[in-house]
């Protein structure tokens, strides 16, 4: 059981879920940093894993993932702005080079918002580079069209 103290946000927890987490730091509070850190790597992922080809399902699963979290995204005020964002620019999704650029350019709407730094949308291969699964190809998005991953 977790429990949570009204003077503290820090997670107790019973001594048999605490023994895998020995060492860790844990706290319930998430800042908006953290996430918007958290969602920015996911999308960034994403992206540098779509496929220069994708299917119809494929560029219709990732604008439904953008037009989901417009609505659904944890900071309400950040959804917001990501939803005024995407209404003046939907996502390219025709493939990866226009994916990959896409989200880099709203990130950079996203942090000029912020008063934050721009990044190099040119640079945006070397920054954000598909997800290291090694060889076995497991986290390669076309080769799971046939193995049962589909809907």
């Amino acid at each position: 059981m977790i429990a949570e103290s009204s003077n503290s946000r820090t997670a107790s927890f019973t001594s048999d879920q605490a023994a895998p987490l020995a060492g860790h730091a844990f706290t319930t509070s998430v800042t908006k940093e953290d996430l918007g850190r958290a969602t920015w790597l996911l999308l960034h992922t994403i992206a540098a894993q779509y496929p220069a080809n994708p299917s119809k399902q494929q560029r219709k699963d990732v604008a439904a993932l953008v037009d989901t979290l417009t609505r659904i995204y944890p900071c309400g005020e950040c959804a917001f702005h990501f939803q005024e964002i995407v209404r003046r620019n939907a996502p390219a999704t025709g493939n990866a080079q226009e994916l990959q650029q896409w989200m880099c350019n709203v990130h950079n709407n996203v942090n000029r918002s912020l008063g934050k730094a721009e990044f190099n949308c040119e640079l945006v291969d070397a920054r954000w580079s598909g997800l290291d699964c090694g060889d076995d190809m497991a986290c390669d998005i076309t080769s799971r069209m046939g193995r049962g991953f589909r809907r």
